[in-house]
């Protein structure tokens, strides 16, 4: 059975930048597999179809170096866990939200406010079959 989308999980943790040594984002990409296995239905299998991600990160003081280098150790973590290959991403949206900036949201999912009440650094993920979902 494919797992129900829009699929959402939570990775404690800061994500690592592809800066990193390489045993640290091997483990980070270990964590970010056991995170997304925690959270998928138990006999689901690898989605297949085209994906969008939304990556938010709640660090818990300001984030060093860009937030754009942090993704893609996020996206291996998830492949052949998640999706069966990471090239069925299309879509990728991605923000930090330090401590000392307010950001409301509208309406946020159970999983999203749970990211939200968490000690801090967590990492939201959302995977969704809607290449054009509007999510703040």
């Amino acid at each position: 059975m494919e797992p129900d989308l829009p699929f959402e999980f939570i990775i404690p943790g800061t994500p690592l930048s592809l800066q990193a040594s390489g045993y640290s984002k091997e483990t980070w990409k270990a964590h970010v597999a056991q995170c997304a296995r925690s959270a998928l239905p138990e006999g689901s299998w690898l989605l297949t179809d085209p994906l969008s991600i939304t990556i938010y990160i709640f660090p818990d003081g300001q984030l060093a170096g860009d937030v754009d280098n942090r993704v893609k150790p996020i996206l291996d973590g998830m492949n052949r866990c998640v999706y069966d290959d990471d090239a069925l991403v299309e879509r990728i949206v991605v923000q930090k939200f330090e401590p000392e900036k307010v950001f409301v949201f509208g309406s946020p999912s159970a999983r999203l406010s749970e990211a939200l009440d968490a000690a801090k650094p967590v990492t939201y993920i959302r995977i969704t079959k809607d290449l054009h979902e509007e999510l703040a």
